[in-house]
C-alpha cells in the first residue's frame, strides 16, 4: 500500500471551454431545462431538476448564513402579488422599462441596447479575424452558419474600431432616441433577417394582473421584493427596538416580462431574488464593521472611465475606493467588499469577476450611486448582483403618498437649542377680516424662510405689509392680525427618513455563472466532463458506490448512508449495473465531489475508498476514519491535501482472505 501524501495536480485547461458541451451536459443531467417543453415551451422560463434545484438551495443557504445570520437581519417573506398603488407611487408603473426596437418587415421584438451590442461586437470579432488575431469560430451546423455570414471577417478601419469599442463602453449610459440614432448611423439590423428596424419604444416590463373577481383591482408581479421591505418598516423598526442602523432580508421569487429572453438563465421572466434593505442615518454612513473589510482587494470600473469611453479597469482595495470617494460611503464599500467574498466563497472566479458602476443615465430612477458585480462567461459581462444606494426615495414617497411617517425618531444625548422668527395670529381679527381667505394668508406667512420673517416683522413695526398668496392675490396685514416674535425651541428628538443601503442577488444568474466557471474537460478524454464544484454547494456530497448490487454489501451501504446522515452530509447510493469507472464519471458531471467504494474487503476488513472528483486520488481507511474526514472536508474543514496527510493511499488492490 502506498504511503505518499501528496495529492495530484490536475490540469483543467486542457482544453478550450465549449459551451456546447456544458449546455449538453445541464440537460442531459437535468440541472434545469425549459418549463413546459412538451407543449413547446415558453421563452424565459426555466424549471430546476433535482440537481439544479439542490444546488440553488445550497447557495441560498450559504447566502442567509453569509447575510442574514453574521450580520444579524430581520428576514421577511412578503406576497408576490402587489397592488397598482403601491408600483404606481414608487415609480415602476412609469419608469420600470426597457427600449424595444422591431423588425419593419416581420415585427420580430428585439431589445434595443442587446442590438446595439450583438452586432457592434459581431463586427468587431469579424475584424479581428480579418487580422488574423483570433480563429474563425466553428461552423458545424446551419445555424452557426447563418450567423458567421452575418460577423463575416471584415477588416475596419481603426478609427472605426476605437468608435465602436467607445460606443460599447458606454452604451448603458444610452436612452431610446439615442439608440435609434446609432441603429440609423451604422445601419445595425436584426441580425436574424438582416431587416432595418423601427425607431426604439418603451415597454414597461411588469406582469398586470387583477385582485379579486370583478377585475377592478389592478395589481402586478412584483419584478423585485423591495417595496415589501419599505411598506413594513415601521414594524420592522419597532421590532429592532426603534434604532438603525438595522437591514432587512427577503428571498423570494419575482417577474419581468423580458422583451426577448435569449440567453437561458441569464435572461428569465421568473427567477429567484435575494435581496437586502439596510437602513442607516443619512447624516452617518459609517460600517461599525468596515475595517473587517478595508483591506479586500477589488477590481473596479468606474462611471468617469465608461463615461470617457474606455473600459479600463483598476484593482483597489474596498478602503482605498471608500477613501477617495470612488464608492460613496462606508456602508455601501462594506456590502461590495461583502458580496465578493460571498461569490468567491460559492466558487465564482475572481478573475472574471468587476464591480461596475452605473453611469447618470442608466441609473434606475430610486438610486444615487450603484455598483453591479458582474461575472464574465461566453456571453460577455453580465450583471448577476447590484449594490445600490436608495437615499430615502422609497420611504418618502410612500410616506407622502399615504400620509403614513416611515420616519425614526431618536433621543438626542444632548437637546439642541435654537431660535427662530415665529408668526403669531390673532385668529378672531384673522377670521373677522379675511374670512374665507384666511387659510390661505396663514399658509403664505408660515411659508416663509427666515429672512422673509425678518423682513415682514420689520414692515409690521412701520405699520403694515402685504404678503401675496399663490395664485397672485395680495393681502394687507397689521400687527392687530399677526406679530412675528423670536421664540426659543429646545429639541431633544431628532426625526430622520432613513437611507437605504440595497444589495440585490440575480440567484438564478449567479447559479448559471457558477456551472460555466466550475466546468472543464478531462486531459486524457474530452468528452469526461467535470463539474468542479466547491462541496458547500455541490448538490450531492458523497456517492455511496457498492461494487455490486450483492446484498451483502446492504449492511454497509446502510450503516455508512446513516452515519453521514447523522453528521449533516447528503449522500446518494448508486448501485446501477454499469462499471465503478462510468458511475464516478456520471457524477462528475453532476459535480459530486467525494465518492466512497464499497467492495468486498469493506465487508471483511470495515475499510472503503474515498475518492477525489478533480484528481481522481483515491485513498483507504476504517469506516469512521473515512467518515470523520469526507464530513470535515464538506464543511470546508481541511482541504484534500490534509485530507492525503489523514489517509493512505490506495493502491488498487485490498487484501481479501
Amino acid at each position: 500500500m502506498a504511503t505518499t501524501d501528496m495529492a495530484t495536480t490536475v490540469n483543467k485547461t486542457a482544453h478550450p471551454f465549449d459551451k456546447t458541451r456544458l449546455d449538453a451536459t445541464l440537460n442531459r443531467r437535468f440541472f434545469y431545462a425549459p418549463a413546459f417543453e412538451i407543449y413547446g415551451g415558453v421563452a424565459g422560463l426555466y424549471d430546476y431538476g433535482p440537481p439544479g434545484s439542490a444546488l440553488q438551495a445550497n447557495i441560498i443557504d450559504l447566502w442567509r448564513k453569509h447575510f442574514i445570520i453574521e450580520e444579524g437581519m430581520l428576514e421577511l417573506d412578503t406576497t408576490i402579488i402587489t397592488p397598482s398603488a403601491v408600483f404606481e407611487t414608487s415609480g415602476h408603473v412609469a419608469r420600470f422599462a426597457d427600449w424595444m426596437v422591431k423588425d419593419t418587415q416581420t415585427g420580430d421584438v428585439l431589445r434595443a441596447d442587446h442590438l446595439v451590442k450583438n452586432v457592434l461586437e459581431a463586427r468587431l470579432a469579424g475584424d479581428r479575424e480579418a487580422r488574423g488575431l483570433e480563429a474563425a469560430p466553428p461552423t458545424d451546423d446551419k445555424k452557426r452558419k447563418k450567423k458567421n455570414a452575418k460577423a463575416a471577417a471584415v477588416k475596419l478601419d481603426d478609427g472605426v474600431v476605437k468608435e465602436y469599442e467607445s460606443i460599447l463602453a458606454q452604451l448603458d449610459n444610452h436612452g431610446g432616441p439615442e439608440i435609434g440614432e446609432l441603429c440609423r448611423k451604422y445601419d445595425l439590423r436584426n441580425p436574424d433577417t438582416d431587416n432595418e428596424v423601427g425607431e426604439p419604444q418603451q415597454f414597461n416590463l411588469m406582469f398586470q394582473s387583477s385582485i379579486g373577481p370583478t377585475g377592478q383591482h389592478k395589481g402586478y408581479l412584483r419584478p423585485e421584493t423591495a417595496q415589501g421591505h419599505f411598506l413594513n418598516f415601521n414594524r420592522l423598526l419597532e421590532y429592532n427596538n426603534g434604532r438603525v442602523p438595522f437591514a432587512s432580508a427577503q428571498i423570494g421569487r419575482s417577474f419581468r416580462n423580458e422583451i426577448s429572453p435569449r440567453a437561458g438563465l441569464l435572461r428569465v421572466r421568473e427567477f429567484t431574488m435575494a435581496e437586502i434593505e439596510h437602513y442607516v442615518d443619512p447624516e452617518d454612513k459609517r460600517h461599525p464593521r468596515f475595517n473587517e473589510v478595508r483591506d479586500t482587494s477589488i477590481v473596479l470600473l468606474d462611471r468617469h472611465v465608461q463615461e470617457s469611453g474606455s473600459s479600463q479597469t483598476t484593482t483597489v482595495t474596498v478602503g482605498e475606493a471608500v477613501d477617495k470617494g470612488i464608492i460613496a460611503n462606508e456602508t455601501l464599500g462594506y456590502f461590495v467588499a461583502r458580496i465578493y467574498l460571498f461569490l468567491i466563497n460559492i466558487g465564482i472566479s475572481p478573475e472574471r469577476l468587476r464591480f461596475r458602476q452605473h453611469m447618470g443615465n442608466e441609473m434606475a430612477h430610486y438610486a444615487t450611486d450603484c455598483w453591479d458585480a458582474e461575472i464574465h462567461n461566453t456571453t460577455g459581462w453580465t450583471e448577476c448582483v447590484g449594490c445600490a444606494d436608495r437615499a430615502a426615495y422609497d420611504l418618502s414617497v410612500h410616506s407622502n403618498k399615504t400620509g403614513q411617517p416611515l420616519v425614526v425618531r431618536q433621543a438626542l444625548k444632548e437637546p439642541i437649542v435654537t431660535e427662530k422668527e415665529v408668526p403669531e395670529w390673532n385668529k378672531k381679527n384673522l377670521g373677522k377680516l379675511f374670512k374665507k381667505d384666511s387659510a390661505v394668508i396663514q399658509q403664505a406667512v408660515e411659508s416663509l424662510d427666515e429672512a422673509g420673517l425678518l423682513k415682514l416683522k420689520g414692515e409690521l413695526a412701520q405699520g403694515s405689509t402685504t404678503v401675496k398668496s399663490e395664485d397672485g392675490k395680495e393681502f394687507t396685514l397689521t400687527p392687530e392680525v399677526v406679530t412675528i416674535e423670536r421664540k426659543t425651541f429646545k429639541q431633544s428628538i431628532r426625526e430622520f427618513t432613513p437611507n437605504v443601503i440595497e444589495p440585490s442577488f440575480g440567484l438564478g444568474r449567479i447559479l448559471y455563472m457558477l456551472l460555466e466557471h466550475s466546468f472543464w474537460s478531462r486531459e486524457q478524454d474530452v468528452d469526461r466532463g467535470v463539474l468542479s464544484l466547491p462541496p458547500l454547494v455541490a448538490p450531492t456530497k458523497v456517492l455511496i458506490v457498492p461494487l455490486s448490487a450483492r446484498e451483502e454489501f446492504d449492511p454497509l451501504v446502510q450503516e455508512i448512508s446513516a452515519k453521514l446522515r447523522r453528521a449533516g452530509v447528503f449522500s446518494r447510493v448508486d448501485d446501477s449495473n454499469t462499471s465503478i469507472g462510468k458511475r464516478y464519471a456520471r457524477n462528475d458531471e453532476l459535480g459530486t465531489p467525494f465518492g466512497l467504494t464499497i467492495d468486498f474487503a469493506s465487508v471483511q476488513n470495515r475499510t472503503v475508498t474515498l475518492r477525489e472528483r478533480d484528481t481522481t486520488d483515491q485513498r483507504i481507511g476504517s469506516i469512521d476514519e473515512v467518515i470523520a474526514t469526507v464530513t470535515d472536508l464538506v464543511f470546508g474543514n481541511i482541504d484534500w491535501a490534509e485530507a492525503c496527510r489523514r489517509l493512505p493511499a490506495y493502491d488498487g488492490v485490498q487484501a481479501v482472505d
